[in-house]
């Protein structure tokens, strides 16, 4: 895109991607936020394969995916905020309406373990990371976030009570906040 520096924010394997940027890419990035995610390491972060079992695979009509994407939302989401189901249900009208693929799903999954283990790497990144976790995420286990914040020097770490694999509104306004105050810090402060 032909920009000198950036602020990435990511969640999930999209916070796994701003990690590998941030390790590769590290002369034009400004600063990273990694939220709801891991280094890739086996044992930190790993998902509880148990409560997400009983949801089977998303179906392939809409209303059937609307609805399991709802129960899907349940299992995964906040259990500690508000679960706005409507919310929910049209969002995921809204994505299967734009392309439902059911593959893809597996192919996301597949990229988190074939991303491997950036543990070391994390060492020597000196961009600002801001981590953000909850204690409730059955997708991605807090152990994970902790992880990448201890392996990045400097890191500064929030681990949310009660939040889960999801964005709650109710914490838009904290989120919007930390990433905002680091993004200021770091404009303010360009050495």
């Amino acid at each position: 895109m032909g920009l000198p520096g950036v602020h990435v924010v990511g969640a999930s394997l999209g916070g796994m991607v701003g990690q590998t940027m941030a390790i590769e890419y590290g002369d034009r990035i400004r600063s990273s936020t990694s939220m709801m995610s891991s280094t890739g390491a086996r044992d930190v972060g790993q998902a509880d394969f148990a409560a997400l079992g009983g949801l089977g695979p998303a179906p392939e009509d809409r209303q059937g995916h609307i609805d399991w994407t709802i129960r899907a939302s349940r299992v995964l989401g906040s259990p500690g905020f508000v679960f706005d189901e409507a919310a929910v249900a049209e969002r995921a009208g809204r994505a299967y309406d734009r392309g439902h693929d059911r593959s893809a799903m597996l192919r996301q999954a597949v990229a988190t373990v074939a991303s491997g283990d950036r543990t070391a790497r994390l060492g020597s990144v000196r961009v600002p990371i801001l981590v953000i976790h909850g204690t409730a995420d059955i997708m991605c286990d807090v152990s994970g976030g902790r992880a990448t914040a201890a392996a990045v020097p400097g890191a500064e770490l929030v681990v949310i009570d009660g939040m889960g694999h999801n964005f709650p509104r109710e914490l838009w306004p904290r989120f919007g906040a930390l990433i905002a105050n680091l993004v200021q810090h770091v404009e303010r402060n360009p050495s």
